[in-house]
């Protein structure tokens, strides 16, 4: 048992890889009144990851503060100014007030966080992403991280990251910056390439989802009744990069949870796991039936952590993605951009409906860590929890400066990696591929050079299927669709 116990929680000790912000609490400029905070948060006219930050602030009672909501669509942070300050005022005594900011200076000027969580270009260019390489075999089941379409949207959203930075730098250079747009390596990777000394990390949920489905396969063995346990008491060593992280030690209490994740992987290879109701993956196109994910566990050995939609994408296309049956087969979902269309204008109603008070938005927490994370850089009690910096040694076996994602240590104005012993070979060769394909196209962008960018497209693993000439037209036709948000600045391109 106390083997077992050490074994469990080994990762946890706090390692010597320098943090990101400062020890020095006496020269700390993190804001003494977390009751007087200002909160700028960039995409403002969000009507999901806005709204859920909304929702999660009022259950807090130890922060309060003003959030500056900035959006190139003006309205869009007008309405949700007016449906965040409706929301505390019913839910949360009015310890936060929203402001929709038009200028963006104005809206960073002095902000103690900065939230940034944007939608690069339009529906009209992510559906250019997603189906225009259909026409050519290719197919992608979200298209907004790697693959063609990660690619192209990194061209486009690179260069808005570098504007976001410098206006950091400028305006809120010690603030600590939280992203949640994909491609989420490529978006934390620019920040610091732009200004190193920015304080920013990348938020993603899809650990989360992973520990939720190791509670219910305790569930299912009978190893705890449902409902009794939290996603926060499954502690699980993450290692990798966004989207294509791995877990190499899972345990609850002092039970590892290694064996039993076996045993259902060696159960429900061939069906999957599916809870059908609304969660069934035939009926949601954010669902699956875990067999992409089972599957890597018995190639590899460890836990793949993160949604099959996503995995699937950093794996040659044979394994997964050849064709729409394949998809079938392996039972998830190819996400039509249609759909997203759809669910913005359903959006878009709600959102009417809660400014005119024809409906009240319902509140439920998300589970989401970014309140948390904030509470913990204002030295209100620690955290630990993945996240997405810098390679400083966290990863031992790849790149330095490589964006990787992997458990930190939340403290007082202080992020600190926790150190992993790093990937298999055999999973680091895959890894590697992706972080070669974005250090390709970060320099593409950075240089506005097509040319370099179609040469890193070249080599993705879903392009090599393809012979040079019909990549070059993949290539060209897709950027032609999306060149007004490229900007007129790109060149290099024959």
């Amino acid at each position: 048992m106390k083997q077992e116990d050490k074994r469990s929680r080994a990762w946890y000790t706090v390692p010597k890889v320098p943090a990101y912000g400062g020890y020095n609490l006496e020269a700390s400029t993190m804001n003494q009144n977390p009751q007087n905070l200002k909160i700028c948060y960039i995409g403002g006219g969000s009507r999901n990851w806005a709204w859920v930050f909304m929702r999660d602030l009022t259950y807090e009672r130890e922060l309060g503060g003003t959030i500056y909501l900035y959006d190139i669509d003006t309205e869009a942070a007008r309405a949700n100014e007016i449906i965040g300050n409706r929301l505390m005022e019913e839910h949360n005594r009015g310890q936060w007030k929203f402001r929709a900011e038009p200028s963006l200076e104005r809206a960073l000027e002095g902000a103690d966080f900065v939230l940034i969580s944007i939608l690069p270009g339009d529906f009209s260019e992510m559906a250019v992403d997603v189906h225009e390489p259909e026409r050519y075999g290719i197919y992608q089941s979200v298209g907004d991280t790697t693959g063609p379409g990660g690619l192209m949207r990194a061209l486009r959203t690179i260069p808005q990251y570098q504007r976001l930075a410098q206006a950091i730098k400028q305006a809120a250079p010690d603030a600590w910056v939280l992203n949640y747009t994909n491609p989420m390596t490529l978006c934390t990777q620019t920040l610091y390439a732009e200004f190193p000394e920015i304080k920013a990390f990348g938020c993603c949920h899809e650990v989360f989802g992973t520990q939720k489905l190791l509670i219910k396969i305790m569930e299912k063995y009978g190893w705890v009744p449902k409902g009794t346990v939290h996603r926060k008491e499954i502690h699980t060593n993450v290692m990798g990069i966004n989207h294509f992280t791995w877990i190499d030690r899972a345990s609850w209490k002092h039970q590892d949870l290694f064996p039993l994740y076996q045993q259902f992987a060696r159960e429900y290879a061939e069906t999957g796991f599916d809870e059908g109701g609304d969660d069934n993956w035939m009926n949601n196109f954010f669902a699956s039936c875990e067999r992409v994910k089972i599957d890597l566990f018995n190639r590899f050995g460890l836990i793949a952590a993160a949604g099959d939609r996503h995995l699937a994408e950093f794996c040659p296309p044979r394994w997964y993605l050849e064709s729409p049956e394949q998809v079938r087969y392996w039972k998830f979902t190819l996400t039509p951009v249609s759909f997203r269309i759809q669910q913005r204008e359903e959006l878009k109603k709600k959102s009417r409906a809660y400014q005119e008070g024809k409906e009240t938005m319902p509140v439920h927490h998300s589970g989401e860590e970014g309140i948390r994370q904030m509470k913990a850089l204002l030295g209100l009690g620690d955290l630990l929890t993945n996240v997405n910096l810098p390679n400083r040694g966290q990863m031992p076996d790849l790149p330095l400066g490589a964006v990787v994602e992997t458990n930190a240590f939340f403290s007082r104005d202080s992020v600190q990696p926790v150190i992993t012993k790093g990937l298999p070979a055999e999973i680091r060769t895959l890894v590697l591929h992706h972080l070669t394909q974005y250090q390709g196209i970060l320099e593409a962008a950075r240089e506005r050079n097509l040319e370099k960018a179609y040469r890193v497209f070249l080599n993705d693993y879903q392009i090599q299927k393809l012979s040079p000439q019909d990549a070059r037209e993949l290539f060209t036709s897709m950027t032609t669709k999306t060149l007004p948000s490229l900007g007129e600045d790109w060149g290099g391109y024959r």
